[in-house]
């Protein structure tokens, strides 16, 4: 509960810090929508200017022109959005998370579901029927995406899919590909992305801003460390053991934070190995990250239990298990849009004398 209670303060200061104005059409966020956007980090969108459209480059098969008016001309091939939306929905937490941090729930009319949601602001819209929930992906409630009314619906095309039934209303689907960054940066910049369609471009580049600000300093602050610990990754699950590849933007995090990740040579962004294969890799690293819903309080005997062959690595031995509970802790909800405080966490572990003596994690600390 602690650490619920730190990071909802977290949230909170992130959106008192940014200018004032709500979250619909009204006069200020048209005047904004088209305000100037820089892409630095994010290589998943791209954008580009003119007097009355905004182009917008999702991946390499999706474009939208962002306009205000209904009869501006757009290029050929780009589908025509006009903005500031005032409706959606989201398919996935790290989608959601945009919309908090900008504090623009009001937008947000459906969500897929609220497992691992914490959000008391959503849940109470949820409750009240201000947002739905369509249900998960591949198995979407049609009727209730259409009662949501949204202009559009930000999809995650990773997932299961099932947006067959969902194209033939004629929503305008928007793929919001955060997921695929690999820069801990990159993904927290799709805060600009949602920004451009919600009409909050400036508040976006603002609240973007401060993160960048705060991760580059402490990275700064740890790159000439002395000595750096190894550090690996995840845990069995069904047989196999789900490594982060050395693309990961988790494995990036680890190596700004001072760190070396055990397999940072490794060219993927993850990849399902044998534990044989891990062990052979993980056996003598310093620490050991493992993020899990263990109903319960997780310690060494449930990990050990889980799986007696964990009781073989080092981290385990030395008690150097770095842990986070989805059960208690809303990571995937707000984790996206702070990087900064997910590399401070690692930095507290990995080098605590760079950080306050009494500073709390937010999401990560030492399993004891």
């Amino acid at each position: 509960m602690k650490q619920f209670l730190v990071c909802i303060a977290l949230v909170a200061m992130l959106c008192a810090c940014q200018p004032t104005g709500n979250s619909g059409g009204d006069d200020n966020n048209t005047a904004d929508s088209m305000a100037a956007i820089t892409v630095k980090y994010a290589t998943g969108f791209t954008v580009r200017d003119s007097a009355e459209v905004r182009l917008v480059d999702v991946g390499k098969s999706d474009h939208f022109a962002l306009v205000h008016d209904d009869d501006a001309a757009v290029p050929q091939g780009y589908v025509k959005v006009k903005v500031p939306i005032e409706r959606t929905i989201c398919m996935t937490a790290l989608q959601l998370s945009n919309f908090t941090v900008l504090d623009a729930h009001d937008v947000v009319k459906g969500i897929t579901g609220t497992k691992n949601l914490y959000n008391e602001d959503i849940l109470a819209r949820v409750g009240d029927g201000r947002i739905v929930k369509i249900g998960m992906e591949g198995e979407f409630d049609t009727e209730l995406v259409l009662a949501a009314n949204p202009d559009v619906i930000f999809i995650s095309p990773s997932k299961r899919g099932g947006y067959d039934a969902i194209k033939e209303t004629g929503i305008t689907l928007v793929p919001h590909l955060g997921y695929k960054e690999l820069d801990p940066l990159g993904q927290a910049e799709w805060i600009k992305f949602v920004g451009m369609f919600i009409g909050k471009e400036h508040e976006a580049e603002e609240v973007f801003a401060r993160i960048e600000q705060r991760y580059n300093d402490l990275k700064a602050r740890v790159a000439n460390v002395g000595t750096r610990p190894t550090v690996t990754s995840g845990e069995m699950h069904y047989g196999n053991w789900h490594a982060v590849g050395g693309k990961n933007y988790l494995a990036q995090i680890f190596r700004d934070a001072g760190a070396d990740y055990v397999i940072n040579d490794d060219e993927t962004s993850g990849e399902d190995l044998e534990f044989e294969k891990m062990y052979a890799l993980s056996a003598n690293a310093d620490y050991w990250r493992i993020l899990n819903s263990y109903p319960g309080e997780f310690s060494y005997e449930a990990l050990q239990a889980s799986e007696p062959r964990n009781a073989m690595l080092k981290a385990f031995k030395e008690h150097k298990v770095i842990y986070c509970n989805m059960k208690k802790t809303p990571y995937y909800e707000i984790s996206p849009v702070m990087p900064d405080v997910l590399l401070k966490d690692f930095v507290a572990i990995f080098h605590p004398e760079l950080v306050e003596s009494d500073y709390q994690p937010t999401f990560y600390r030492l399993l004891r």
